[in-house]
């Protein structure tokens, strides 16, 4: 049974983790501190590293916190023996699902941090490779099941479906004025749907 005690500090937790999450999407992980953190979140600045050791722990629970929240997100999979047109329907689902990706706040944070997870021993390197192996090993099994063109596999359709992805919600960020998400995301789907559906032909 989980104590009074206890669930004051899983409820703290989680104060920090969403205001962290908002900060480092906003600011950047560099240029956030402790005592923003504390300020945004109404706990004080000395709980923080009580609760996550470092500002890199805060933020390698942040972005694990972000993972989940990503495979929370996405639809099952095709069950085994499903028909055809079941497994078009539920790809159909899931890249409609890119819409409610964008929205949450935890897609810009993966934007802002890039640069930082690409730096030489950076400590969030790791995530970020698995959040795209995530997001590109869940495409790839519902691509396995349709039918694609002769010569392209349901790994490099994968691969290019989520960088697509990726920078149409980074031309947003950069130029919303210019840029609208929804319209392009339809445009993929409309160009993913038809190498499938001539493919099936």
């Amino acid at each position: 049974m989980t104590t009074r005690r206890e669930q004051t500090s899983h409820e703290s937790g989680e104060l920090i983790l969403r205001a962290a999450a908002e900060l480092f999407a906003a600011k950047g992980y560099r240029q956030t501190t402790f005592a923003d953190v504390a300020e945004r979140s109404g706990i004080s600045r000395g709980s923080i590293p009580w609760h996550f050791g470092s500002k890199e722990g805060l933020l390698l629970a942040v972005l694990e916190r972000s993972v989940d929240l990503i495979r929370t997100g996405l639809p099952e999979e095709p069950a085994e023996g499903a028909e055809p047109e079941e497994v078009a329907a539920g790809f159909d689902r899931l890249m409609g699902g890119a819409d409610a990706l964008f929205a949450q706040p935890t897609t810009k944070l993966f934007v802002t941090l890039l640069v930082e997870a690409l730096e030489p021993g950076s400590p969030i390197h790791g995530r970020y490779v698995e959040i795209h192996n995530t997001l590109r090993d869940h495409c790839r099994r519902w691509l396995e099941r349709l039918p694609l063109p002769p010569g392209l596999s349901a790994e490099t359709l994968a691969v290019t479906i989520i960088g697509a992805g990726i920078g149409i919600h980074q031309q947003w960020l950069l130029a919303p004025e210019r840029v609208d998400p929804e319209q392009a995301l339809v445009a993929l789907r409309t160009l993913v749907d038809g190498a499938v559906l001539s493919a099936g032909e």
